[in-house]
């Protein structure tokens, strides 16, 4: 479904991202690791076509700036202005823009769209509630819901499990269970350690380079770590600890 090959940027001749190269099916839970710098962010942007970039991005086959329709993103919190006066409604709706246009009226199927993402994370009686007036974990419901809305068939995510509450995280492991029950295919840059890995399917080990590609148990292995984080590790009762993450 997701094709990436000899994919690189370069940021005023400084390589953020070196001739990475891998692929995603559809139904597969695939996480992003890596140290902090290591072009996490940087891949999701430019698989969303928002960098200059040399290599090739395919979806399904055709290039991927031709299917953005195809594909939801959620950001980091951070990148979000919580300040902005829109409502839950609103923000969820935005994902049904692109198909019935900027200035036209919701149809009933974008409404039905909206209306069954927000029940799904239990974000529906708060609809008309101010983003910059809900906690973390429900705003990042939110644009959960947004992502939904969309109908995409690629879900991207930028560290969906910073600063949520246990309900949301609950939530969001649901949903997904879903969306790879339904064939769809999930990205998401996480900076979980432990036994949290072996939820993905596979898990991307990157450090500007593509370091490992493989399940969470044959990625996670002490080498691999090292070529990864280098020296900012620690062993600790014989599990490996980093000193910091994502």
């Amino acid at each position: 479904m997701l094709e990436v090959d000899q994919l690189s940027v370069d940021y005023r001749g400084i390589s953020a991202l070196d001739n990475v190269s891998f692929t995603v099916a559809p139904g597969e839970l695939v996480g992003l690791i890596g140290p902090n710098g290591a072009g996490k962010s940087t891949l999701i942007k430019a698989l969303l076509g928002l960098l200059p970039m040399h290599g090739q991005v395919a979806l399904y086959g055709m290039p991927v700036r031709r299917q953005r329709h195809r594909i939801a993103y959620v950001p980091q919190r951070s990148q979000i202005d919580w300040d902005y006066p829109i409502t839950a409604w609103n923000v969820v709706m935005m994902a049904q823009t692109a198909r019935i246009g900027w200035f036209r009226r919701p149809d009933r199927q974008a409404n039905r769209y909206v209306e069954e993402a927000l029940q799904r994370v239990d974000l529906f009686d708060l609809r008309q509630r101010q983003i910059g007036q809900l906690s973390g974990g429900q705003q990042q419901r939110v644009f959960l819901a947004r992502a939904l809305a969309q109908q995409a068939d690629l879900f991207l995510f930028d560290e969906p499990f910073t600063g949520i509450d246990k309900k949301t995280e609950a939530i969001m492991l649901g949903v997904f269970a879903e969306l790879r029950a339904a064939g769809k295919t999930l990205l998401i840059c996480s900076h979980e350690w432990g036994e949290a890995l072996d939820r993905y399917d596979r898990l991307l080990l990157l450090n500007r380079t593509l370091l490992a590609n493989d399940t969470p148990k044959a990625v996670m292995t002490l080498d691999n770590i090292q070529r990864a984080y280098g020296e900012n590790l620690q062993l600790s009762n014989g599990h490996l600890e980093t000193l910091f993450f994502c």
